[in-house]
């Protein structure tokens, strides 16, 4: 199988997988990266010193070249847009070439129907931390992917941080937990920051203390064998603070409220398959 990986659209998230498969040592004569405009090729060889990137506005095949001869495709496009790439490539790719999305909400079954008889297709969920190498990544195996397949994308993803392998029935559930996970990460911080406003507190500072804590923490829960229950009993002392906080978020409700949000969004993920399809 050949060792050349082709990331066919090179936006944040594949930039990020790019950039750390680099790092892991991948040599990047063996990486080839397609984009719409020239600056941005351009852009990626320089901070990708070794890397072939093709720009779409010099080289309109540039997808197709990409694929031919890749043992990897990695699409990196929007969701609408992944049926209408995996298309354009089909006749590019040898029957071997494993065809790899990190589009949400693209169904293995959607790729598949798109791609040759026999492609073999795997389906991620990757999320954002992934572009400083702490993120995690979901996999999901085709019909047609062999388990050696399937471990050469498990080992390309390792680079982007965590990766698990999951059924495609879990994956909205993935999606649901981390893949938008991050962002709910983020709003906590806000509501930290806005809290310490109200509390009295200079917005900056506010901000600052909220960014920082729940960046450490994130850390302490990287830890080996952390459990958050554990971490957040060891900080909350019988009648104190904490343990007063903790208690006011679970009269409100708080628990319940992030359960209903993240199947909101796994009922958004199933939604907006089923209007891709």
């Amino acid at each position: 199988m050949s060792n050349r990986i082709a990331f066919l659209g090179c936006g944040s998230m594949n930039e990020a997988i790019l950039s750390g498969l680099l790092g892991s040592g991948t040599d990047p004569a063996d990486v080839v990266a397609t984009v719409r405009r020239a600056e941005r090729a351009a852009e990626l060889a320089e901070r990708h010193h070794g890397i072939t990137a093709i720009a779409g506005d010099e080289e309109p095949d540039n997808n197709r070249q990409a694929a031919k001869g890749s043992g990897v495709v990695i699409l990196g496009v929007k969701p609408v847009g992944i049926a209408d790439l995996a298309r354009e490539i089909s006749a590019s790719l040898s029957p071997k070439t494993i065809v790899v999305s990190v589009a949400a909400a693209v169904t293995l079954a959607q790729l598949e129907a798109a791609l040759p008889a026999g492609q073999p297709v795997i389906r991620t969920m990757p999320n954002t931390p992934a572009k400083l190498g702490r993120g995690v990544v979901s996999v999901s195996a085709g019909s047609n992917c062999s388990p050696e397949q399937l471990q050469r994308a498990k080992d390309i993803f390792k680079a982007a941080g965590t990766v698990v392998e999951v059924p495609e029935e879990q994956v909205d559930a993935v999606s649901a937990i981390s893949g938008s996970g991050p962002a709910y990460a983020f709003y906590l911080a806000e509501a930290m920051a806005a809290a310490g406003v109200e509390l009295g507190l200079e917005h900056d500072l506010a901000l600052l203390l909220a960014r920082e804590t729940v960046a450490g923490a994130g850390f302490m829960l990287a830890e080996p064998g952390a459990d958050p229950s554990a971490l957040r009993i060891s900080v909350s002392s019988p009648n104190g603070t904490t343990e007063r906080a903790i208690a006011t978020f679970n009269e409100r409700g708080l628990p319940a409220i992030i359960a209903a949000g993240a199947r909101a969004a796994a009922d958004r993920a199933a939604e907006i398959s089923r209007q891709l399809g």
